[in-house]
């Protein structure tokens, strides 16, 4: 099953996205939440993120979704520290975090592949 790892700037918005989540798929997805910095501050932390990515990788890939800019920049850090074959298994959906992180996880629930998760019909405009 595909993983998907939440990149927040602040713990509070990706655990009110898995709370949301989790009532809609129950336990079915592999999912975690790399949100703040080590030390407590709003912002991401590319090591935390890799670690989260590793965690959530099942051999199927994962999928970041991401909230603000510099969390993109994070997770790319974090995506070229990882060794292979989970760098190449791990990608970043560009889709708005909440909507996206739901649309992908429904996707994950079904069972469906790597791309189909990344990018999910409702976020593609099909």
């Amino acid at each position: 099953m595909v993983g998907i790892v939440l990149v927040s700037h602040t713990p509070k918005i990706a655990e009110g996205t898995l709370e949301l989540i989790k009532q809609m798929t129950g336990e079915k997805v592999i999912m975690e939440i790399a949100a703040g910095t080590c030390d407590n501050r709003l912002g991401t932390d590319p090591v935390l993120i890799g670690e989260k990515i590793r965690k959530a990788d099942t051999g199927d890939g994962v999928i970041v979704i991401v909230d603000l800019g510099s969390s993109i920049m994070s997770t790319e850090v974090a995506i070229e520290s990882l060794e292979e074959p989970t760098r190449s298994r791990a990608a970043i959906a560009d889709a708005p975090f909440v909507e996206g992180a739901i649309a992908a996880a429904m996707e994950a629930s079904f069972g469906k592949g790597l791309q189909d998760v990344k990018m999910p019909p409702k976020t593609r405009g099909v």
